[in-house]
């Protein structure tokens, strides 16, 4: 394929498994040869100076939501942002858009294809809830409309869910999320500890994510507060910020798990929090496929997770850790406790998650899927319903 000139639209820029799917798409393209631009409708986070000057590629923010003002009172700056977009779209000759969320789909693509931009690739990369139902309607009637030539499916079950909406299977293509490889054995294990204070006896259960409803990280807590009664050598620590610290603060706090329990916060460094743990664990009410799911699995250490979209297509329960129903503290901690007592089974289970991703779950394959799936809209081709791009 020859070189392409690649828009990847998301949402906001902001700490999350989006945004890294994108940032991670967007690297691997330029390392490729083709030209990246990357455009965001605001910036939550305050993070776009700070990716400028990380990344090799322009970042554009198009300041389409005033978070002082919300709501109704962001729409001036949503229909500036627009035609910021638009203006772009029409004057930067390029071949592809890649969105990256339900709003960056509804809102980018029509805007795409009245520019000319041959290539419009959707994104759904899970479950949404509360979406409103005319939301939902419109975001199906794009994609069967062919403004969203296609829709990529994050793994099996999220096409399910699409096509149950009502979008069409031949429209859908399923390519599986999937990270850069990384090997965390060059890190100093004790001195990760250390920065965590955790004791050289304490077995170290980590889970990421932000501190928000559909993460179920009270569960978590609920969980250890028996996993600790039974055996005081267990810490779990939740890295991520977000609005539910202060309820999560207060449950440790009245449960008495203040030296189980830590809320570390956010990290830029999630290879080395990954290098000072033991078993990574998703206590979710709901997911895609989590980045963080493979971060872990990808650092080679076993997972305990619910039973929730894309999950258990990656992990094979016994083999690569141990999937709890949702929303069951005791389960949770009966897994816990399981993986505690047994080093040698987080041992094995650890060396086969991080194969796992290897072997299926690398940027490698996703990005080459993705250049797949252009190419057939390039050629006049609305997609497949191949299950593809698993890695």
């Amino acid at each position: 394929m020859k070189p392409l000139s690649i828009v990847l639209l998301g949402t906001q820029m902001a700490v999350g498994g989006a945004q890294k799917l994108l940032l991670e798409q967007a690297l691997w393209f330029q390392a490729h040869g083709h030209k990246v631009t990357v455009i965001f409708f605001y910036d939550r986070d305050d993070l776009h100076e700070k990716w400028k000057q990380t990344y090799p590629f322009e970042i554009t923010n198009l300041e389409a939501f005033n978070k002082k003002a919300g709501g109704f009172r962001s729409l001036p700056s949503l229909l500036k942002g627009l035609v910021k977009l638009w203006q772009t779209f029409k004057h930067g000759r390029f071949d592809s858009v890649i969105t990256f969320t339900h709003d960056s789909n509804v809102l980018g693509l029509p805007l795409a294809k009245l520019a000319g931009i041959p290539a419009r690739v959707g994104t759904h990369l899970g479950e949404i809830r509360g979406m409103a139902k005319w939301r939902d309607a419109l975001h199906t009637f794009l994609v069967n409309s062919g403004v969203i030539q296609t829709l990529i499916a994050s793994s099996a079950r999220t096409r399910n869910n699409a096509i149950e909406v009502g979008v069409k299977p031949e429209k859908i293509t399923t390519i599986y999320n999937a990270i850069m490889p990384f090997d965390v054995t060059g890190i100093d294990r004790a001195t990760a500890r250390q920065k965590i204070g955790l004791a050289p006896e304490d077995v170290f259960f980590v889970a990421v994510g932000r501190l928000v409803y559909e993460k179920g990280h009270e569960f978590l807590v609920e969980a250890m507060a028996m996993v600790a009664a039974e055996d005081p050598r267990a810490v779990a620590g939740i890295c991520g910020a977000g609005p539910l610290h202060e309820p999560l603060q207060a449950q440790i706090e009245r449960l008495g798990l203040q030296e189980n329990m830590k809320l570390l916060g956010q990290w830029d460094a999630i290879p080395e929090l990954l290098a000072a743990s033991d078993v990574f664990v998703l206590p979710s009410r709901w997911e895609g496929l989590p980045m963080a799911l493979l971060e872990g699995m990808m650092a080679g250490l076993p997972v305990i997770a619910t039973r929730v979209e894309g999950v258990d297509e990656v992990v094979e329960p016994g083999k690569h850790g141990l999937l709890v129903p949702l929303e069951s503290p005791q389960e949770l901690a009966q897994a816990i406790l399981q993986l505690l007592r047994s080093p040698q089974d987080r041992l094995q289970m650890g060396a086969a998650a991080r194969e796992r991703v290897l072997s299926s779950y690398t940027t490698d394959r996703m990005c080459e899927a993705y250049l797949q799936v252009i190419g057939q809209c390039l050629g006049g081709e609305a997609g497949s319903a191949a299950q593809t791009g698993r890695g």
